[in-house]
Parts: structure tokens; sequence; C-alpha cells
């Protein structure tokens, strides 16, 4: 386990790195130093976002098993309707990792987004209920891939709301979200609390919808 105070010398691994969150979140993260794995059911389609990355500094692809095991932190940023099988199969490689989950339940339909009902209450808590061996911590909900993803953004204006009932493994995420420039992790409450987290995204996409921008969150008096 690297300590908080080692927190430039983390491997992260990003499951579902092929999609515009999980590319965006590793540019980020491969700009500010850290060396990055994009992960993928497919090694091939893995590689191929990670050379697209590249440039921003040391980021390399793989298949989820292989990236999960050999990576001190490991974010899940798959498609909602993958999460479940994707986490509960890579429970063996996750044992004794934080895992941050970033994945919102949400549904579209002509009237926009909205929140889906998970068994579990988020679908934070249901990789908590699927990796019992795991420190799992729910953050990045609200980070618009646009802005990520974006080489002409310096900086991103946005609190990163994190969640977990690990103190230290929330500080560490804390700290995480804060290697990017602009960016302050804010302690969210209990991993129960995650699913008006994962909720409020469908919110975000209406306002975003309506005004044409990439809103996010910040948190005053903090």
């Amino acid at each position: 386990m690297v300590e908080r105070n080692d927190i430039s010398e983390l491997t992260i691994a990003i499951l579902g790195g092929t999609g515009d969150q999980g590319k965006g979140l590793a540019h980020r993260f491969a700009l500010a130093g850290h060396q990055v794995l994009i992960g993928s059911r497919n090694a091939e389609r893995a590689h191929a976002a990670a050379a697209e990355l590249s440039v921003a500094g040391n980021v390399t692809g793989g298949e989820n098993a292989a990236v999960a095991a050999a990576a001190d932190v490991v974010i899940v940023a798959v498609p909602w309707e993958g999460h479940a099988a994707t986490v509960s199969a890579l429970a063996g490689e996750l044992a004794g990792k934080i895992v941050v989950d970033c994945v919102n339940p949400l549904g579209f339909d002509k009237q926009g987004a909205y929140p889906l009902v998970v068994e579990e209450g988020s679908a934070a808590q249901q990789a908590a209920a699927l990796l019992p061996a795991s420190r799992v911590v729910a953050a990045f909900h609200h980070v618009s891939a646009v802005l990520l993803l974006d080489p002409a953004v310096a900086t991103i204006d946005l609190d990163v709301l994190v969640l977990g009932d690990d103190r230290e493994a929330t500080d560490l995420v804390q700290a995480l979200a804060a290697r990017i420039p602009g960016v302050r992790g804010v302690y969210g409450g209990r991993l129960r609390n995650a699913h008006q987290i994962e909720a409020f995204t469908a919110n975000l996409i209406s306002i975003n919808r309506r005004y044409k921008a990439h809103a996010g969150l910040r948190i005053t008096d903090v």
C-alpha cells in the first residue's frame, strides 16, 4: 500500500479506460506524473487507447485483470450495464486495494437523463458488496470528460466529492483528486450516501444540455 505522502508514486489503473471518462482521467493523471494503466476486456482496445494518450506521460494498456493486479489504486469507470460483472470477476486482483468507483447508474429517454434504482443502494455500494476484501471509495462522478480530454484546458474548476467508510482511503483519494490542477477533493460522507451523488449526475447533464456548458460543483465555506 502506497502511503498518502507518497501520492506522486501511485500507479493508477482505470477499468473502462477506453471510454471518454476513463481516458480523460487517465490523461490528467498521466500529466500529473503518475504511471497509468488503461484496462479493457479487449487488450487491443486498451493498447490503442494508451497509444492515444502516451503524449501525456507514462500510459500503457492491458486486459482488465492484468492492470488491476499491477496498480496501487484502481478506478472503475465502466458502463453501468457491465459494472457488476466486471467488478465481481476481478475480486481476487482487487483484494486489499483502494477501488474508486465513479460509475453513475443512469437511464436516458426523450425527457433526458434519470437515475436508476440500484438494489444495493448505489453503484459504489454494489462494488463494496462484491469486493469485501477491497477498500471501496466513491469519487469522480461529476468530472466532465470533455474538459478532461481537452488539451487547451490547463485547470479544471471543480470539487470532487469523495465518499467512503475508510478514512485513510478517502484521505488518499482526496489527495489524488488534487493532483489534477484546479480540482479539490472534498469528503462527502459515508458510502451509504453515494446514491445521491451518483443520481445528481442526471441533474448536471440537464444543466449542461440547457446551458451548453460543462458544469461541475464547488462546495462553499470549506
